[in-house]
């Protein structure tokens, strides 16, 4: 009797013991579940990428704290070495460019080609009013090199989704920041779908070539909330594209039917052949920073600047470069003295 009274306790001590392992395990699974402190790898270009510019599920609503084009948002086409308009063999409609300037940074009159007072004779690209040729646009192409690095430094998604390769046609992107490797393609229709106020970065080292293909926007969203940094070159042949280029060498349009809703901005040259560009409006789009109208390219009334980042006194509008009077800018924004733009 007192063995078989001694080895059922033992079981029932065994029994217990097991069930208090048990819940001592899952106290210690449960505490570092919930435990904060606990430490989660994550590489530092991950941590930082989802901080500033949110990627995945989440909007990216305006441009990330800190880029803007500044005064660069007043040009439809501005090239570090020119603005060169073309005529094609066999001929193609002319081409045009309405809603902003065309510059650069040089002063030779021979910088801009193909426009009305540059270029004698048959003229292969029209000018809109308000728009104007500005030579001398330092500060434009300036604030443009600055916006340009700056978007170029944002860091690199990490997840699947925003990494892309080849050729864009037959997608649909949300809002976000996009990291294309190696040549950029678009033989097809991209579709960017989100809400009005959400913005697009798409980001290359290498160029961008669409052929024949296309960019729209669905579900209200802007095109001159998407911003383009480009490695390199971009060359748009028979393509309707949308956005701000941005790119570090030189920009292209051939073929007959290509256009541009947004801005070129190239470090060279910008090339148009056949080619038409809108450009968008001063803080229009996603209002993250574009610019304001100054003195000297005096915007529209309803566009005003931020009354608390107020132009240079002492850089006020070059005064044989006046705006139209149905144009106006903010007041409280003045241009700068060198290309007629604020500062």
């Amino acid at each position: 009797m007192q063995t078989q009274h001694l080895s059922s306790h033992l079981r029932s001590s065994r029994s217990t013991l097991r069930r208090a392992g048990g819940l001592l395990v899952l106290g210690a699974l449960f505490t570092a579940a919930c435990d904060n402190s606990s430490t989660i790898p994550t590489s530092p270009a991950a941590s930082e990428s989802f901080s500033r510019v949110p990627t995945g599920p989440a909007f990216l609503i305006g441009l990330p704290a800190g880029i803007s084009l500044g005064t660069a948002a007043n040009f439809a086409a501005l090239g570090g070495t020119g603005v060169t308009c073309t005529s094609p063999i066999p001929a193609l409609p002319a081409s045009t460019i309405s809603g902003g300037n065309v510059g650069s940074p040089g002063l030779a009159p021979t910088l801009v080609t193909g426009f009305p007072g540059y270029t004698p004779g048959a003229l292969p690209c029209s000018l809109a009013t308000p728009g104007t040729i500005q030579l001398g646009a330092t500060a434009a192409f300036a604030d443009f090199v600055t916006a340009y690095n700056a978007l170029r430094d944002i860091p690199i998604p990490t997840d699947a989704a925003h990494l892309l390769v080849g050729d864009l046609g037959g997608r649909t992107l949300s809002p976000g920041v996009y990291y294309i490797t190696g040549t950029a393609l678009l033989t097809g229709q991209l579709t960017l779908s989100g809400p009005a106020a959400s913005t697009w970065i798409f980001k290359t080292a290498a160029d961008l070539t669409p052929i024949g293909g296309s960019v729209v926007m669905a579900g209200g969203a802007q095109a001159c909330n998407v911003f383009w940094q480009i490695g390199t070159a971009v060359s748009l042949d028979r393509t309707k594209f949308l956005g701000n280029i941005l790119a570090g060498t030189a920009i292209t349009f051939t073929g007959v039917g290509s256009s541009l809703v947004g801005r070129a901005l190239a470090t060279t040259d910008v090339t148009m052949t056949g080619a038409n560009i809108a450009a968008c409006a001063v803080n229009g789009g996603n209002g993250g920073g574009i610019g304001d109208g100054g003195k000297g390219d005096k915007g529209d009334k309803g566009d005003k600047g931020d009354k608390d980042h107020k132009g240079d006194k002492d850089h006020k509008g070059d005064k044989d470069h006046k705006g139209d009077k149905d144009h106006k800018g903010d007041n409280d924004h003045t241009g700068d003295k060198g290309d007629g733009h604020n500062g």
